[in-house]
């Protein structure tokens, strides 16, 4: 055969022709255009692939919490319960890049509650805040929940680099806002990460009592960790710093999982402590890791002590790699993938770790995919 056929030649040219236009095509789109077409992909995938979660009920002996108007609609029916006493109030924060985290976290919640129609979400997000109100009361239709908006200038100016540039997000700081962004009727709320799922009714940890030690929060303590491993030297040989912790038992705590009192947190100005230290860390780098030192400097000690059940913790690994990590000894209520790691992460890459297989069935994304990191 003739693979040089004068007949082939105008085929090849229109071929050429097609290709070379489309390539002057692909390259007339500004960076803005292909920026903004990046992200209203991203948008759809978000709105789209999530599964409806199933609806949960309250069991006969749950408290019964303010009951709203037969013909408000969804958004003004959490409005009618946000002060109730009565309810289980839960604070996340909310991002495209977490979202399918936060997800899984929202449905493992609801699936162990003895009350699940008691249970109010507090979502803070600094972005997106329409399509990700929009993503959650699409997969969770009768979610009772309010979304607020975290203004990232300001903590922007307050953050030192960490170790992890994950952990520079403005949003991780926004657990220290809470009491700002949050009615002043909601009196406690428990704070969780979105990359954790429970296998325990949360009503359990809400009902943590924080009157013991007139503490402002709770959490999981772990005394047998090197306190001193997340400070500096220059933090330790400086005694004006040092001292912070001369009158106390500091033990390390994750705040990921978190009983906050914000009556209390309001009364002592707590947020003010925080910026200070970070303001302080601007100054002199006494840390590393980001939101989780100052925490430690203004509660460390002084925080009620929860059982390690709720916050089996470091599943992600360390921080560098993300080494696949084993539970800790004892009962389990709560897995945390803090670190390094996430399971929908791995998951995706046919990469797991042994335990992201507890992770995957609370997964309610219907197609798999990664998000833009």
């Amino acid at each position: 055969m003739n693979l040089k056929s004068p007949k082939s030649k105008p085929k090849l040219f229109f071929l050429f022709l097609t290709l070379s236009l489309f390539y002057l095509q692909s390259q007339s789109l500004s960076p803005t255009t292909t920026k903004n077409n990046a992200s209203n992909t991203r948008k759809t995938i978000i709105k789209d692939q999530f599964k409806e979660a199933p609806q949960f009920y309250n069991s006969p002996n749950c408290p019964i919490i303010t009951e709203p108007d037969s013909d408000t609609d969804t958004e003004h029916d959490t409005d009618s319960f946000i002060c109730s006493e009565e309810a289980v109030h839960v604070a996340m924060t909310l991002d495209t890049t977490y979202i399918r985290g936060s997800m899984a976290a929202i449905l493992s919640v609801l699936q162990h509650s003895s009350c699940p129609q008691n249970i109010i979400f507090h979502f803070v997000c600094s972005s997106n805040s329409s399509l990700l109100h929009s993503t959650i009361s699409t997969s969770f239709p009768y979610l009772k929940f309010q979304v607020y908006n975290f203004d990232d200038s300001i903590v922007s100016g307050l953050i030192s680099t960490s170790i992890r540039s994950a952990l520079d997000c403005p949003l991780n700081y926004a657990r220290s806002y809470l009491a700002n962004l949050i009615p002043l009727c909601v009196r406690k709320i428990v704070y969780l990460d979105s990359d954790l799922i429970l296998v325990d009714d949360i009503a359990k940890l809400a009902s943590t009592p924080l009157a013991e030690k007139n503490s402002v929060l709770a959490a999981p303590e772990y005394c047998n960790a090197n306190f001193t491993f997340y400070f500096t030297p220059t933090f330790w040989s400086n005694p004006s710093l040092s001292i912070t912790f001369a009158n106390r038992k500091p033990c390390y705590f994750n705040t990921g999982v978190m009983v906050i009192d914000l009556e209390k947190w309001r009364d002592g100005d707590y947020t003010t402590k925080i910026e200070e230290w970070m303001e302080l860390q601007k100054r002199m780098r006494i840390y590393e890791l980001g939101s989780l030192p100052p925490f430690l400097l203004v509660f460390a000690g002084e925080i009620v002590a929860v059982d390690h059940k709720w916050n089996q913790h470091g599943l992600g690994g360390d921080n560098f790699r993300g080494l696949c990590r084993d539970l800790h000894p004892g009962p389990v209520s709560l897995l945390h993938w803090s670190g390094k790691g996430k399971p929908w992460v791995r998951l995706d890459a046919n990469r797991p770790c042994p335990l992201d297989a507890l992770w995957a069935p609370y997964d309610l994304l219907q197609t798999p995919f990664s998000f833009d990191s």
